[in-house]
């Protein structure tokens, strides 16, 4: 592993200008040092530990493109949804996409106008991609869940052996490889297949301290008892319920409606626009619950689940550590509930007995005899499961899990517990990080995005514990970059300004004073001949967000679009790329426009072809 030196300047500023942070997580900066310096790379970072961010900063740094492999289309839109939110241009190349728009993309990669692309394995697999990749300027490849492309894994995927080719196709290219959850025997396979020449090797504790185990085996009653108690402890927090089988879900949605738990179901015989509707409206809390099989699983980008609950045995060590691992990415504590049943052993077993490869029988049995005893040994949960992944710990005793004398308080165990993770920070107004939240929804919903994408619950918190006033104090805020702050700073201030009953500064005052923030009074500004500056100064937001709700107010048909606003040549071209789409992201008529058309004025066009 090569030797860290001190923070490069420019790194810090590029952290700092889109991610919003002035410091990196562990091993983040090496990992972006060794890709920066051309090496290949070998990452495992458990979920929540920031790997994303990895390959996305250095292809920032370097004003180059960065292919990254991934094996979800929902997995990629999500990361795209955020790196568009912070002003790096990116696209994702896929069968969904009309043809046209697939056409415009390659031109866009191969004249270097994307930080990113993200590719799936198959599509990389096609030689006419290869082809015009050749004529692109490529810094590197990122293949996301690299564990993939191992027989030895849980999710071992055919496609991603043919990745194997890159270092052939593309010998001068460096390959940077992550994954969240691999064995040493995975991790020696991916070295392999890949190619990897010398790699710098980061492996990150798999150990995750926020999180807290409990493992109980239950018959068909106490397991819905328990349920049913866990998910009345978290009301109103995110939670994900696993499930084994199709039937449990609709099963285990009714259960919970019935007892007046709102929940949605999730799996993979569901139309695909259902399961696109009820993915959404969980991950914008609405409602907390998810139940689903584990077709839910990689392309969940949600860092405040507060626990996962599994009714059934997983089939493996990795599997249960990688869908688990999905609570707590915002690093605050959260609960893993691993709720069994005697039954679950007799299914696992029948169905690796019907394995008929007897190399892959093998490994399922391996699966099998791991997962049984990490469930019925009385050792440590952590323990287990990092000694599983070839770590040894130098504690004997977590402390947060049922081995080590945690049980939940809603167990009803007079017991050491730990503390549900505060509101707000210590010393904070609980009532301001209300108030933020509810401006995050509201604007959430004006601007048709996942609230996380606008800001995390980490940066609610840091908001409230900084309070700031001026532009300057809010980009000190964890995770609010100058991109941000630009799209939606002024909004931020605005709302703090209100909650404490402050009048806004004179700088964001005209003549007339500040119009009342409400949609009545933009409709009258429109009325009175007011342009988008205009109406963006006169209520101290940014024309970004002003925008937004206006097209919000397009699209109700609350309100027309002014013909003096956009030059009628630019609404042609906006026109002309929007008819390429389906109209459902802002992000896909984008990728098809020159630079020089403003956002705003996208967000408009588009607002009004929707309300036609």
């Amino acid at each position: 592993m090569p030797a860290e030196s001190g923070p490069d300047p420019d790194l810090i500023a590029a952290l700092q200008q889109y991610w919003g942070y002035s410091t990196f997580r562990p091993q983040q900066e090496g990992i972006v040092r060794s890709i920066l310096g051309s090496r290949d790379v070998a990452a495992v970072l458990p979920t929540g530990g920031g790997k994303s961010l990895c390959y996305q900063l250095p292809a920032v740094v370097l004003g180059k493109t960065a292919v990254v492999i991934s094996p979800l289309i929902a997995l990629m839109q999500d990361q795209i949804t955020q790196l568009v939110d912070m002003g790096i241009p990116c696209a994702a190349l896929n069968s969904a996409l009309p043809q046209p728009q697939q056409y415009d993309i390659v031109r866009k990669t191969i004249a270097g106008q994307y930080r990113l692309l993200y590719l799936s394995p198959e599509r990389l697999a096609r030689q006419d991609t290869i082809h015009w990749l050749r004529r692109a300027p490529i810094a590197y490849f990122a293949i996301d869940e690299a564990h993939c492309i191992s027989e030895w894994g849980h999710e071992f995927r055919p496609e991603y052996r043919q990745l194997g080719r890159l270092r052939e196709l593309f010998p001068d290219t460096p390959i940077a490889a992550f994954t969240a959850s691999a064995t040493r025997q995975v991790r020696h396979d991916i070295l392999a297949q890949l190619n990897l020449q010398r790699p710098a090797a980061f492996i990150r504790s798999f150990y995750r301290s926020n999180l807290r185990f409990l493992v109980r085996e239950c018959d068909a009653k106490s397991q819905d008892r328990l349920l049913l108690q866990a998910l009345r402890a978290y009301d109103q927090q995110n939670v994900i319920v696993y499930v084994p089988t199709v039937a449990s879900v609709g099963d285990t949605v009714d259960l919970l409606q019935d007892s007046g738990i709102a929940a949605l179901g999730y799996h993979g015989q569901m139309d695909a626009g259902e399961r696109k509707r009820n993915q959404d409206r969980w991950t914008n809390g609405e409602p907390p619950v998810m139940v689903s099989t584990i077709a839910f699983g990689l392309g969940i980008n949600k860092s405040d689940v507060r626990a996962v609950i599994h009714t059934s045995l997983p089939k493996s060590i990795e599997q249960y550590y990688q869908e688990a691992g999905r609570a707590g990415r915002d690093g605050e504590p959260a609960d893993c509930l691993l709720l069994w049943r005697k039954k679950d052993k007799g299914l696992l077993a029948f169905f690796t007995e019907k394995i008929q490869d007897p190399e892959e029988q093998r490994r399922a049995w391996r699966r099998f005899r791991d997962i049984e005893g990490f469930v019925e040994n009385r050792e440590c949960r952590h323990q287990q499961i990092c000694r599983h992944f070839g770590e040894t710990p130098k504690w004997e005793k977590c402390g947060t899990c049922d081995i080590c004398g945690w049980v939940p308080e809603w167990m009803g165990a007079r017991t050491m517990s730990i503390p549900k993770p505060a509101a707000a920070p210590p010393g904070a107004n609980p009532a301001l990080f209300d108030h933020l939240r509810k401006w995050r929804a509201e604007l959430a919903k004006t601007l048709k995005l996942p609230p996380f994408v606008i800001l995390n619950d980490a940066t609610l918190r840091d908001l409230c514990e900084k309070q700031p006033r001026t532009r300057a104090e809010l980009l000190k805020v964890s995770g609010i970059g100058e991109f941000k702050a630009d799209v939606y700073g002024e909004e931020i201030l605005e709302g703090l300004r209100r909650f404490f009953g402050e009048s806004a500064p004179k700088a964001a005052v005209v003549s007339k004073g500040m119009a009342p923030v409400s949609f009545d009074a933009i409709v009258g500004l429109i009325n009175e001949g007011y342009n988008l500056p205009d109406i963006a100064a006169r209520r101290g937001l940014s024309t970004n967000v002003t925008a937004a709700q206006i097209a919000s107010m397009i699209e109700a048909g609350a309100v027309t679009l002014p013909d003096a606003w956009i030059e009628p040549a630019r609404i042609t071209v906006i026109r002309e790329a929007a008819g390429k789409t389906d109209l459902k992201r802002l992000a896909d008529v984008r990728a098809q426009l020159p630079d020089d058309i403003p956002f705003e004025e996208i967000r408009l066009v588009v607002a009004v072809l929707r309300r036609r």
